[in-house]
């Protein structure tokens, strides 16, 4: 037996999981040495399960093909759910090194599937049900996923054209983990400090507590840190009174990957352009975007830019009105300024406080994160009757110690799946905020639950400190329990249905509808309570907040947009050679960027686009899902309030039950009764309707 045989025999990732739920992955014991031997043994496993089903000699059937398929690659599953993790959280050399071995690997191994014609014949036959089958609305939605999603990546593609793919998609896993770990390099390697305390002028107590925590993890006691991340660098750039540490502050962020030295992505991004170019053409595409947005509810760029374009407009003139008013402030204040990127965030919370009586700094105290999290329960348990239940520490292997768990029980007393929350940052882990599916939920072969996980990245507070975080972060926070929550609502019978597994630019619908609960008026009277004397939020300060919901909009609104509209002019260009670097600052200039607005995500740093394929020609996805997002809250509205049983039993069945079994569009008019309507965006955003 080959040495490679032992490990495999011995790994701990190819054994079935054992323990609550059904079994969960083996954190504890799991290490960079075993991904290797497990991923070559899982990998040969599905090879030789879809070798059977391809070249079967039977005539194509549901049960023989698709079922077959979907059962194809459980160990594999496994593997990847604790290579998930490790590669985002504990992506230290070790598994640097792995993750630049495996993921060739893995897309060499997808493309094998993907392209294979025999198993492309057997899937389109079933897909057009030439054996006349009876086949429920469940599994003509599977036959067809998988025969669009072969078609799209080539399976029908002469065998030259197959090859060059394979090398394209290999080459582009290659950039991805490269660029990847290049901006996390920045973010784990630089940070702002600071000696004096007369330079946190401004800065709320708990701001200032992370920023001296981050100093003494980082060897420096006695100083203070701003870590290169959104969560520490946005409190410091709303707050803090010295105008050129926020410069320094705002250049360090927005400059990651773009240093020049040997983390800068800007000729690995080049790269990764002109590869997804050459792709589209070999699949048939003019262009990477018509590729992508193909299968999505927008369907074409043409349609995901018209809305763009539709909602840029108003509100690049919201901006110039907030930008009028910080610099009228400024100018009384005797700033001899004008305002630039670094001092939106500060001068912008300058006029909510004169404009609406309301501080970030008011609110904050009241905005403890286990608090909030409880708020999150509590609106899982009315909604859809969730409740969360914590596990004793060591019930479930965790894969760091600031990592708990959580059972989840529906209203019949029953386990439907685990919730893992990781909340705090760490050398590592990747920067943001984010839902994972460890396994996703189906009952092909019996009932499997789901296990999902919400990672944050919070400044960790010293022992036994409160830790608070900003309203923007509790939005956040929201938002990535709505995926959760997508996850472990899910009802359907295929692996491959379930949960999130929906068009991208329907999957941020969930969980941005979610962020509303945040401001319901009695989830913060009763879970916004003051760390200190433990009193609820005042009416009067929640009054406030609703007042002021829209202020800032322009900004919001602007710095996202940008991005998005950036991606898509990136992957409409075809195949044009692409200076990065010029390329964004043309762009921004031809769309009338105001330059007092940074984009929310560069080029050189834009993990969402160049991390891999997901939101590649896609970010714009989050304002689609917003239109709606905005929809769906009007219809609560009309019910009556967020709590009705009769709308909220529609939004479980209709979308978060419902996963990919239905068309999105079927879906949401299911749950709503009509089509969505741009306007309810507009509305909400105090845009002038179209």
């Amino acid at each position: 037996m080959s040495s490679s045989s032992t490990m495999a025999l011995a790994n701990p990732l190819l054994d079935p999981w054992t323990g609550p739920a059904g079994g969960v992955p083996p954190f504890d014991i799991a290490a960079p040495g075993h991904f290797e031997p497990a991923f070559e043994a899982a990998l040969a496993e599905q090879v030789r399960a879809v070798e059977a089903i391809a070249a079967d000699p039977a005539p194509a059937t549901f049960a023989n093909t698709l079922a077959a398929l979907e059962r194809s690659g459980r160990t594999l599953d496994r593997v990847m759910a604790v290579y998930g993790v490790f590669t985002s959280t504990r992506n230290d050399e070790a598994m640097q090194a792995v993750e630049r071995l495996i993921e060739p690997r893995l897309a060499a191994h997808r493309d094998r599937i993907l392209t294979d014609g025999r198993l492309f014949a057997r899937v389109k036959a079933v897909h057009e049900n030439r054996a006349g089958e009876p086949l429920d609305a469940e599994q003509r939605r599977l036959a067809w996923l998988h025969h669009t999603t072969m078609a799209r990546h080539g399976a029908a593609a002469a065998d030259t054209a197959k090859r060059e793919l394979a090398a394209i998609n290999r080459e582009l896993a290659e950039l991805f983990t490269t660029f990847t770990q290049h901006v996390l390099a920045d973010e784990e390697s630089q940070a702002v400090f600071i000696e004096a305390e007369s330079d946190l002028a401004g800065l709320p107590e708990a701001v200032r507590d992370a920023a001296a925590e981050a100093a003494a993890s980082r060897g420096r006691p006695g100083s203070w840190a701003i870590p290169n991340t959104r969560s520490t660098v946005e409190p410091f750039l709303t707050h803090a009174a010295r105008r050129d540490l926020r410069e320094k502050v705002w250049r360090m962020f927005v400059g990651r990957g773009d240093g020049g030295g040997a983390t800068d992505t800007n000729a690995t991004v080049a790269r990764i352009l002109a590869l997804r170019a050459r792709r589209a053409g070999l699949l048939g595409f003019p262009t990477h975007a018509h590729w992508r947005l193909e299968d999505s509810m927008a369907k074409s760029p043409t349609r995901a830019v018209e809305l763009m374009q539709a909602v840029w407009t108003p509100a690049v003139a919201r901006v110039r009105e907030e930008v009028a008013e910080m610099q009228a402030l400024a100018d009384a204040a005797g700033a001899g300024i004008r305002i630039e990127p670094w001092d939106y965030r500060f001068y912008a919370e300058q006029v909510r406080r004169a404009t609406y009586d309301l501080d970030e700094a008011e609110i904050t105290p009241y905005l403890q994160l286990d608090r909030l999290r409880e708020g999150m329960f509590s609106v899982a348990a009315r909604l859809f009757g969730l409740a969360f239940r914590e596990l004793a520490p060591g019930a479930a292997p965790v894969h760091h110690g600031d990592v708990r768990v959580w059972e989840v029980v529906g209203r019949d007393g029953a386990v439907v799946g685990l919730w893992y929350f990781d909340p705090f940052a760490r050398p590592g882990k990747r920067s943001g905020a984010w839902m994972s599916d460890y396994r996703g939920q189906e009952r092909l072969d019996g009932p499997v639950l789901p296990i999902v996980s919400n990672n944050c990245n919070f400044a960790k507070p010293a022992p036994g400190a409160v830790v608070l975080i900003s309203w923007d972060d509790a939005v956040t926070l929201f938002h990535e329990f709505g995926h959760a929550l997508h996850g472990l609502c899910s009802a359907v019978t295929y692996p491959a249905l379930g949960g999130t597994n929906v068009a991208r630019d329907y999957v941020e619908f969930p969980s941005q509808l979610l962020e509303h609960w945040l401001s319901v008026p009695d989830v913060l009277e009763r879970f916004a309570v003051h760390h200190q004397t433990g009193q609820p939020i005042p009416a009067a300060l929640v009054a406030k907040i609703e007042r002021a919901k829209r202020f800032n909009e322009g900004f919001r609104t602007v710095e996202f947009l940008a991005s998005a509209l950036v991606d898509m002019r990136l992957h409409l260009a075809g195949a044009a050679p692409i200076d990065p670097r010029a390329f964004e600052r043309e762009t921004l200039a031809a769309l009338g960027m105001p330059p007092e607005i940074a984009m929310r995500h560069r080029i050189p740093h834009f993990t969402h686009v160049f991390g891999d394929d997901g939101y590649s020609a896609g970010y714009y996805s989050y304002l689609w899902a917003d239109v709606i997002t905005a929809d769906a809250w009007e219809a609560f509205e009309e019910a009556g309030g967020p709590w009705d049983e009769a709308l909220a039993g529609r939004l479980r069945e209709r979308v978060f039950a419902a996963g990919n079994t239905v068309d999105p569009a079927d879906g949401y008019r299911a749950f709503r009764g009509r089509d969505p309507s741009i306007d309810a965006l507009m509305r909400k955003r105090g845009f002038t309707p179209r």
